[in-house]
């Protein structure tokens, strides 16, 4: 079948949840993805920020082809050696202390939830429930995730949500101080806001939640599942900020192309909070995902990702900052790391588009903002490429 013919048998048989854009992706090679038709594609994507190493890279693919070849699946009614070793892995880069595994960065926030519910009912009793969380904030799509996401639009069509809910102003503490009462569980957001236009935390202010936390024996839950994974050029993005959080979601580049995700807790929380019976998962932390995990971790280790995206920060700020001071329609740049947006006072559903068409993968944050998540592992060359790309597309707007 023709790209046509494959784009109409998707269309009868998927439901249509997702407007995709009209190409098939068939493999793909580095940082480059290649389309059915053979067409190259720069990737500032990376699968909305999943492919850490790009695409069809050899040590990742060998550890995942010799776990598949011994054993996929177990269940967690049994111990096996990928799960043990990821687990003791995670806990070290993340600096806590117990890690749950999930099959989605949805599900850790779920399961982020419940921990902090249960965690306030053994400590204080069953009228402990609240959890303030942003404006503007993306936590996924499930019910729990989406009661705690900050955006009307999602949330409207779906009342009534999970009870209890309030939401601040994301990087205003004294809205946070207003919110809170005496049921307050637990406060929740992004260290880096994604999907609301890429907006990083102030110092001040996630320093001051946290200690806003120990006064009121609240806890605080970091969602570091976009920003997290060395996207920032750490290992999690509240490592730069001199803070710890009680909980943290991660996902995405945790498996680098894999499905898994994984919520972590300190020990103190851990004792307080889900015992046996609480929570589960049939897939989650399954010998495959979580060979996938180790080896992600490892490789980000012995490849020095973490240095690789600190040294190329600065020239790819320097490449925005001049594509800002080019076009009067792109007002600044924000991000942190590999995770970056160009603020358009153009529609930037456009600009995705006719960057697809030019070979350059883009993805959009909100209603203005054009988000770049390209692969850990990309130079100053695919830096370079992007910016003749996107030209191409934004001269067209002069």
């Amino acid at each position: 079948m023709n790209k046509t013919e494959l784009i109409q048998n998707a269309e009868e048989h998927l439901f249509h949840v997702y407007n995709r854009f009209p190409v098939v992706f068939d493999d793909g090679k580095g940082v480059y993805l290649y389309d059915t038709d053979g067409k190259e594609y720069l990737d500032f994507a990376s699968g909305i920020g999943v492919m850490a190493f790009g695409y069809d890279n050899k040590e990742y693919q060998d550890a995942l082809i010799a776990q598949i070849q011994k054993l996929t699946h177990t269940s967690n009614l049994y111990y096996h050696k990928p799960m043990i070793e990821a687990a003791e892995k995670i806990c070290k880069i993340a600096g806590l202390d117990k890690v749950f595994f999930t099959n989605s960065g949805a599900e850790a926030i779920e399961g982020a939830l419940k921990v902090a519910k249960k965690y306030a009912y053994t400590k204080k009793g069953a009228n402990q429930y609240e959890v303030i969380a942003m404006g503007h904030s993306f936590h996924g799509r499930t019910v729990g995730a989406l009661s705690v996401t900050g955006t009307e639009h999602y949330r409207e069509p779906f009342y009534p949500l999970m009870d209890g809910v309030k939401f601040a102003e994301f990087n205003d503490l004294s809205t946070v101080e207003a919110a809170i009462t005496d049921k307050t569980c637990a406060i929740l957001m992004e260290t880096l806001q994604g999907e609301g236009g890429i907006y990083p935390a102030d110092r001040e202010f996630l320093q001051g939640l946290r200690k806003l936390c120990d006064e009121k024996d609240i806890l605080l839950i970091l969602d570091e599942i976009q920003c997290g994974m060395g996207r920032t050029g750490s290992m999690f993005a509240f490592q730069r900020y001199g803070i710890k959080p009680d909980i943290l979601t991660a996902a995405k580049a945790l498996g680098a192309g894999v499905p898994v995700g994984a919520f972590l807790v300190t020990d103190q929380v851990a004792k307080q909070s889900l015992v046996p019976g609480d929570h589960g998962t049939t897939y989650g932390g399954n010998p495959l995902v979580t060979a996938a995990v180790a080896k992600t971790i490892d490789m980000m280790e012995e490849h020095k990702i973490c240095e690789h995206v600190q040294e190329m920060t600065p020239y790819l700020e320097k490449v925005l900052d001049e594509i800002v001071l080019k076009y009067p329609f792109a007002t600044e740049h924000r991000g942190m790391g590999y995770m970056q947006g160009i603020v358009l006072t153009i529609p930037v559903g456009e600009v995705v588009k006719k960057s697809l068409e030019h070979g350059l993968v883009v993805l959009s944050a909100g209603k203005d903002v054009l988000r770049l998540l390209p692969p850990l592992v990309m130079d100053k060359d695919g830096i370079d490429e992007m910016k003749q790309k996107l030209c191409e597309v934004l001269d067209q707007y002069v």
